[in-house]
């Protein structure tokens, strides 16, 4: 149909959080945790916690040919619910598609500070701290019980490669100063200065702090940011952009929704002079605009060899928001709750004007798991073309064409009778990703819609939207900009569409492509 306007597109509620879950008979997957007799919502191609509980995940490290992905972990989850208290536990992967669960690396409630909170793993190849040469350290936040509001940091070591980990006393190696907020610290090395550096979470700051052996810090300055919420989660890295220029990146997990900016990993671009950050200018851009892409981290791009890609980071981060932590329907149908963004490849790129960003793609080892490619080729739409195809979890690509409309996209996991469907595509002068009209964990319907920029006089767009169970990636363009959010589509809702919205376009080369992991 033509001339369909957005406010019909898009309207409808969604169904209540506690509907049933409903079954796609042959095309729902058996679950691999959890009951039997309900159909699975569990991720296909998505990391996914074993069982009970996950959240932040902890940046990966290249220990003898593997990526050692470590992560929070709540084996008690379903007992004493969040305020159980976290592990890190561990899974190794060789490409960040494929994992192989490792069990619990550092365990919790093994000394009088409780559990283990998020912080940072590094090889410590110059035995700087006396563990051996090679040792794994890792740095992590706790909260001794008997004394709340006392954030402090700890370390563990292990010499076997990073599997299983011993505290190294109960004695913080960072004590508090006397403040709430004063966690998550990101340990790397300054190979040019002969130390390490560490960036770590202090409210509305980002500290910088030294040592010569991972044990003893001393506080050299910081970075304020207020407008944003806590800053949680830094991270700090050295990259190489397309036209050789190097910068250093400070990233912070923020929530700017009260100033209408996204609840995800905010960064600067800048330089670093192993004290002080110098940020290019004062407000963050974001690495993501959806409302679930929390806790992430960025890490190393290495080849087989184990040589180091300047020009290129990884990124992963928690596919859910602390507003609604506990809500998903893989709680009832697999037993688990923690679900992954996909690993991205992230690059440096430069604008016209002289300006950096960081554009992102997901990992190209995907492409390895290709189980079905559907080739529809170029498809004409004025108004809604519902397409011949059926899924719950793919990738669809297009590059959408036009010469004048207010609005183009698609309708993922959509309902036989379109009153169901998330939407994604550009609408004037933005990007946006629509889950209102789907069950999604954000009962308030405040946070249904994102928003990022968008120039329609380009007059076409480059659209790669990963879908799975409970997720939605869209990327637009480049990569500068992309949504993450959770949405709970009815299994039995696999339908697919495309829309204009006040004129025609045509979409070209669209492919859907699913995966087998």
């Amino acid at each position: 149909m033509s001339g369909v306007s957005r406010r019909v597109l898009l309207a409808g509620t969604a169904a209540g959080a506690t509907a049933a879950l409903l079954s796609t008979g042959s095309a729902a997957a058996k679950p691999k945790h959890g009951t039997t007799d309900r159909a699975s919502y569990r991720a296909r191609y998505h990391f996914t916690v074993p069982d009970q509980w996950k959240n932040d995940p902890q940046r990966p490290v290249w220990i003898d040919g593997e990526y050692h992905y470590y992560y929070l972990y709540n084996a008690d989850y379903f007992t004493g619910g969040t305020a159980a208290g976290t592990a890190w536990r561990l899974a190794t992967s060789t490409d960040l598609v494929k994992f192989t669960d490792r069990g619990i690396a550092v365990p919790k409630d093994t000394t009088p500070n409780g559990d283990v909170w998020s912080g940072s793993a590094v090889v410590d190849t110059g035995n700087t701290a006396g563990f051996g040469a090679g040792a794994v350290v890792a740095l992590a936040t706790m909260e001794p019980v008997e004394n709340a509001n006392s954030q402090a940091q700890y370390l563990y070591y292990s010499t076997d490669g990073g599997r299983t980990f011993t505290h190294h006393g109960t004695t913080p190696v960072l004590p508090n100063p006397g403040v709430r907020d004063f966690r998550d610290p990101k340990v790397i090395r300054d190979e040019e200065r002969g130390r390490w550096v560490m960036a770590l979470a202090e409210h509305t700051k980002v500290g910088f702090y030294h040592s010569e052996d991972l044990k003893s810090w001393k506080y050299v300055g910081g970075f304020v940011k207020e407008g944003i919420g806590v800053l949680e989660c830094p991270d700090l890295f050295r990259i190489t952009a397309e036209n050789g220029t190097a910068k250093w990146v400070l990233g912070v997990s923020a929530n700017g929704k009260a100033s209408g900016q996204p609840n995800t990993y905010a960064y600067w671009t800048g330089g670093f002079d192993g004290t002080t950050f110098t940020p290019d200018a004062a407000d963050p851009q974001w690495l993501d605009h959806g409302w679930d892409w929390y806790g992430a981290v960025t890490f190393e791009k290495r080849d087989a060899a184990g040589r180091v890609d300047e020009r290129v980071r990884h990124a992963i981060a928690w596919l859910n928001n602390w507003d609604y932590a506990n809500s998903t329907p893989t709680i009832d149908s697999d037993g688990f709750n923690g679900t992954d963004s996909i690993v991205r490849e992230v690059t440096l790129k430069s604008t016209s004007s002289g300006a950096y960003y960081l554009a992102s793609r997901p990992v190209p080892a995907l492409d390895e798991y290709v189980s079905r490619t559907v080739r529809l080729g170029d498809l004409e739409v004025d108004g809604t073309r519902v397409l011949d195809y059926s899924g719950t979890a793919y990738e669809v690509t297009c590059e959408i064409t036009w010469d004048e409309l207010a609005g183009a996209g698609l309708q993922l996991r959509r309902s036989g009778d379109g009153s169901r469907h998330v939407d994604a595509g550009v609408y004037r002068d933005y990007a946006f990703l629509n889950r209102r009209n789907v069950r999604n964990p954000d009962t308030s319907g405040k946070w249904q819609e994102s928003h990022s920029p968008f120039d329609v006089a380009a007059r076409r767009v480059r659209l790669r939207i990963l879908v799975d169970r409970t997720s939605v990636e869209l990327f637009v363009g480049d990569g500068r900009y992309v949504h993450s959010s959770q949405a709970f589509p009815y299994l039995i809702d696999a339908g697919l569409a495309l829309f204009t919205i006040d004129g025609r376009a045509v979409f070209r080369d669209v492919v859907i492509r699913e995966f087998t992991v």
